[in-house]
């Protein structure tokens, strides 16, 4: 372990890593430990959480009325409003709504597009209507056409401008931290690429709406 800044850590070549406790840990184990009680009264061995299935129905209706008190990233009354409209059914869609619940998206018009998308309210396009890519449709079908994760621009660089995994990587980065000439090469060389220039010069702003 050492003491330096992170930058200076990345220049060095070595590899950061960030340890976060939660106290929801705490809290599940605590939950295993009563249900386990329970389950030794009634003659039965303890819980196996990895046998819980993540397409439970009960577990998505109690989700849907926004009983998440207690639970993590879930439990904001914001989250909680943003839940009733969303009305989660998988976990695909949790997944999906922890990310759609930053400053970014709530601005930029995306929850309401993604919401409206995902109860057939609009049309599902890859990612617009008036500029669609039809490489883009595996990469953005899980969220219903809409650039939602860091993940999808790296994918998107990929598909449409033929950059490696490692490519795609610096482009994140030089995106996540507002690097306007890094950005620039990365936006030329996308124009010049897969995808005809009327398509990508109009595709290539939308991707920054994901920071």
């Amino acid at each position: 372990m050492v003491q330096f800044d992170k930058n200076d850590i990345e220049e060095a070549g070595l590899v950061k890593f960030d340890f976060l406790g939660l106290r929801t840990l705490t809290i599940i184990d605590w939950a295993l430990e009563m249900v386990d009680k329970v389950r030794s009264v009634n003659g039965e061995g303890p819980l196996n959480i990895d046998s819980i299935p993540l397409d439970d129905a009960p577990t998505f209706e109690m989700l849907k009325r926004a009983e998440t008190t207690a639970v993590f990233q879930l439990e904001s009354r914001g989250m909680k409003e943003l839940i009733k409209r969303l009305l989660p059914d998988s976990l695909d869609d949790m997944i999906a709504l922890v990310a759609l619940f930053r400053p970014g998206p709530l601005q930029s018009g995306m929850v309401d597009d993604f919401i409206n998308r995902k109860h057939g309210r609009a049309e599902v396009s890859y990612p617009h209507p008036d500029y669609q890519h039809e490489l883009l449709k595996p990469v953005l079908a899980p969220t219903y056409g809409i650039i939602l994760y860091q993940e999808q621009v790296m994918q998107i660089a990929q598909v449409m401008a033929g950059y490696s995994l490692g490519q795609a990587d610096m482009l994140r980065r030089a995106m996540g931290k507002k690097k306007a000439r890094r950005n620039g090469q990365a936006a030329r060389r996308l124009y010049g690429k897969a995808a005809p220039p009327t398509v990508s010069i109009k595709i290539w702003p939308v991707t920054s709406l994901t920071w």
